[in-house]
This record gives structure tokens, C-alpha cells and sequence, in this order.
């Protein structure tokens, strides 16, 4: 199908509706961010989302958007709840793959000096890496309470404190979350892997403060000063998300078949179906097992940086969702309607007054955590109204990649990336080689343009910056 790409303004771009298109696609970007995506399948997967049933208002596709499985990375749509889909491929397959950013006691001038014993010590402590075990063993039981309760079955057995999950999306707990509907080989997988890191694009990054933009809002986020350390832990669900979406990947298909599909990547069940409540449910359930893996990945940072700095403190600033389906109410043709939000890559990015965020942030709006690549810089940005009128309420959820991971190990080693990041003053640690070729700077999109973006837009406004000090990969 031939794209028929519109430049609306400096920084929207439009697909017009065409052909068996439910509504445009709409993108937005800089005209250096569009290049980029011209070199993929990311403007075709985005039409072919707006052929599915029951798609609200548009296709979006956000600033750091690239190819997926289905529905391209840095996507989001919405879809009418008696009338709409829900597609496994427009969730991902690392369901609620998302970032949480610690606010700490410390300075980087206590950090100098230490970085190798920090970094062998939260090496030892994490789980991290290819099929890496967790610290826990869990009953199939206790494993249902973990899909249940998400954060809070963790702080309920001593890992962390209330504030914990009450700075976490949905309160660290979605409430729908059904573990029956949760094959039994997910959960095997998921099992032994609670409360490890994995590896590919998840990282624990030690950061310092490197600039405040916003002096008020990072305050009430726990930001006070430059130089002042952080701590940005990003990972999911783990074998357990993963095989979820496998398993109902395979279920629609043989309910279901493939006539009609634009791609059969992007198989689906309608939302109010017996198949399309059961994924929501396992897949809510995948959602808080990511929940409570970040929660014990934070109890054990605390524990690690305290052997080092016995009066270490860490509070939790936020922690947002990446690959996630929700039901939210927005505006609708001028009338508020409860929809069914489907952010892939995305991360959502709340104004002020949504009751949905914490108490202490509904004044300023959500915070709005964007991930670099260990060698650039992390962003804390905040949520707008202007989100919830252009976006459904969503923004960007990183730099994006550009470089397939067999292409970057294709162009270097690991031992150079190592190489490369220390000279810079960044000390990193690695389950392997391959990993950290992988995930090389060099293979993602620049996070200070996608960023940029973001604020130019007043989707995603700027608060702080934070750079890299010490990054423990899988």
C-alpha cells in the first residue's frame, strides 16, 4: 500500500485515512525522527492498526517509534469497548516491560571512588542476565499471590514500604488481574525468575542529577540538586509475560483464523469476548508479576548501596508501564468515554488532576521516566493535558532503537563498548559480551531529539536530566 505521508506542523505528520483504514494514522516527530522511521516498517504497521474493528480517532505513533511484532514500538490506540479488539501484538510480547527511578540521600562526590565496589556489589546482589533465577522460591501458590497483588504481596512480606507501590502505576496492582487465566507453563517460566533483571534492553543504572529544568515540579518529585544520585531500574515480566502473550497469540489464531487481518501479527479477539477477557486478565496478571520483579529488584538495591553506605536512603519517585492494554476514560468528540488503551512502547503521560495518580503528584501531573542508552543521558519529564488531547494521554517510553541487535554486534564487541563507556567515566557491568554489543549507544535513535520532541510538543514536558555513572546489565 502506498504511504501517503502529510506534514501537519513542525512536529505532526499525518496518514491520511485510505483504503480499509478505520482512521488516519498520526505521527509525531522532527523531520530528523521521521528519516529514521522511513528506513522500517513503522508507517505501514500504523495503517495497518487502523484497519482493526472498533479503533478510536487514530493510529498513533509517537517520536521514538520503530518496527515490531504487529504494531510498531512506540505505538498507541485506543479501541471502543463494545465495539473494538484487544491484540496481543499492540501489548508486546515483555507485557509491562517499564521503568522505575529511585530518588537518593547520596551525591556523586560519594560515589567517586567506589564505582567498581558498587557495581560488584549490585552484580552480586540482582539477578541479571539470560534465564537468570531470582533470590526467591515461590509455591505455585504463592506465585498466584504475586500475579494478584503485584508490588503489594511484595511489600506485604517485608520488601519495601507502603510509599513503594503507592509511586508506582495503578498502585503497583491492577486490579483485574485474573492468575487462573495464566497457562501453567507461564507460570513455570515465571516461577524461578522473580526478582531478577534479564537481559536485552534492561538495565540498573546508578545517575547523577545532571540538570534541573524544572526546579518546582522536580522538588515534588524528590529531585532537589545537581549532582545528587539516582536510581533507574528497567525490566518486566520475564519468561512468565512472554509466554502469556504466546499462548493467546495461538489461542486467537485457532478461534479466530487470519481472514481480514492486515498482518497476522496483529491477531485479535474482540474486547467483551471470552478470549479477549481472558488475555486482559492474564495479561493484567503478567503485569503485576513485573510489578512485584521491580519491587524485590528495589528491596535488594537498598540492601546492596547500605553495605556500602550504611545511611543510604532510596525513595521511590515513580515507576511507569511500557507494553500494557488499559481501560481509561478521555475525551471523546467533546464527551468523556471509558476506552480501552492499548500503549506498546508508549508510556503514559497524565496532566494534572487525574485521580488515577498519586495524591502528592495530582497537583503537577505524573511523572514520566525516558531511559537513554548507557552512555547517553535519562530523562524525568511530566505529564500534560496536552497528552491527554493529542495522545491519549501517552508520550515516549525511550530513545527508540535503530539497529537491530544482530546488526550491533555485527559492528562491535563487547570488550570495545566496555572500553568506550569507561573512558567516559561510566562504569558498567555485564551477564555477557553479546549483551553489551547489543545494547551499544550507538544502536539506539538520539534520546535528547526524542526528548526535545516530547517538550516541544507538551506531551512530555522536561524536568530533569540524569546521566549514567554505573549501569549493571543482563
Amino acid at each position: 500500500m502506498e504511504i501517503n505521508l502529510k506534514k501537519i506542523s513542525e512536529f505532526e505528520w499525518e496518514i491520511p485515512k485510505t483504503g480499509k483504514m478505520n482512521v488516519p494514522v498520526k505521527i509525531f516527530a522532527s523531520d530528523k525522527l521521521i528519516e529514521k522511521m522511513k528506513e522500517d516498517m513503522t508507517f505501514q504497521q500504523a495503517m495497518n492498526v487502523a484497519m482493526l474493528p472498533g479503533i478510536i480517532d487514530k493510529s498513533i505513533v509517537l517520536m521514538d517509534a520503530h518496527q515490531g511484532y504487529g504494531m510498531s514500538i512506540g505505538g498507541v490506540a485506543a479501541f471502543d469497548i463494545d465495539n473494538g479488539v484487544i491484540s496481543p501484538g499492540c501489548v508486546g510480547y515483555d507485557i509491562d516491560c517499564s521503568v522505575r527511578l529511585l530518588s537518593t540521600n547520596i551525591t556523586k562526590e560519594d560515589i567517586i571512588g567506589k564505582e567498581e565496589q558498587i557495581s560488584a556489589q549490585l552484580f552480586r546482589d540482582i539477578p541479571s542476565g539470560v534465564g537468570k533465577k531470582g533470590r526467591i522460591k515461590l509455591s505455585e501458590e504463592e506465585l498466584n499471590e504475586v500475579l494478584k497483588e503485584g508490588s503489594q504481596w511484595a511489600v506485604k512480606n517485608g520488601y519495601g514500604t507502603e510509599e513503594d507501590y503507592i509511586h508506582t502505576e495503578e498502585e503497583g496492582k491492577m486490579k483485574e488481574a485474573i492468575p487462573e487465566y495464566v497457562s501453567e507453563k507461564a507460570k513455570k517460566r515465571g516461577m524461578p525468575q522473580l526478582g531478577s533483571m534479564g537481559a536485552g534492553n534492561h538495565f540498573l543504572e546508578i545517575q547523577e542529577v545532571d540538570e534541573i529544568f524544572d526546579k518546582e515540579i522536580a522538588k515534588k518529585f524528590g529531585i532537589t540538586e545537581r549532582g545528587q544520585i539516582t536510581i533507574m531500574i528497567h525490566c518486566g515480566s520475564r519468561g512468565l509475560g512472554h509466554q502469556v502473550a504466546s499462548d493467546y497469540i495461538k489461542l486467537m489464531e485457532d478461534e479466530y483464523g487470519f481472514e481480514g487481518l492486515p498482518d497476522r501479527e496483529l491477531i485479535n479477539a474482540p474486547i467483551k469476548s471470552e478470549l479477549g477477557k481472558k488475555y486482559f486478565g492474564a495479561m493484567a496478571a503478567a503485569v503485576n508479576f513485573a510489578f512485584a520483579n521491580k519491587q524485590l529488584i528495589t528491596h535488594w538495591t537498598r540492601e546492596a548501596m547500605k553495605r556500602v553506605f550504611p545511611n543510604f536512603k532510596a525513595d521511590v519517585v515513580y515507576e511507569v508501564c511500557h507494553n500494557i492494554a488499559k481501560f481509561e476514560k478521555h475525551k471523546i468528540n467533546n464527551e468523556e468515554k471509558e476506552v480501552l488503551v492499548l500503549r506498546k512502547g508508549a508510556t503514559r503521560s497524565f496532566g494534572p488532576g487525574r485521580k488515577e495518580l498519586p495524591k502528592d503528584y495530582r497537583g503537577v501531573g505524573q511523572p514520566v521516566l525516558i531511559p537513554g542508552s548507557m552512555g547517553t543521558a535519562s530523562y524525568v519529564l511530566v505529564g500534560t493535558k496536552k497528552a491527554e488531547e493529542l495522545t491519549f494521554g501517552s508520550t515516549c517510553h525511550g530513545a527508540g532503537r535503530v539497529m537491530s541487535r544482530h546488526e550491533a554486534m555485527r559492528h562491535q564487541k563487547g570488550q570495545d563498548v566496555k572500553n568506550k563507556l569507561k573512558l567516559k567515566g561510566i562504569e558498567v557491568r555485564s551477564g555477557s559480551w553479546e549483551g553489551l554489543a547489543e545494547e551499544a549507544p550507538e544502536s539506539y535513535k538520539d534520546v535528547d531529539e526524542v526528548v526535545r520532541v516530547s517538550h516541544e510538543l507538551g506531551i512530555g514536558n522536561l524536568v530533569a536530566r540524569v546521566k549514567p555513572l554505573i549501569v549493571i546489565k543482563g
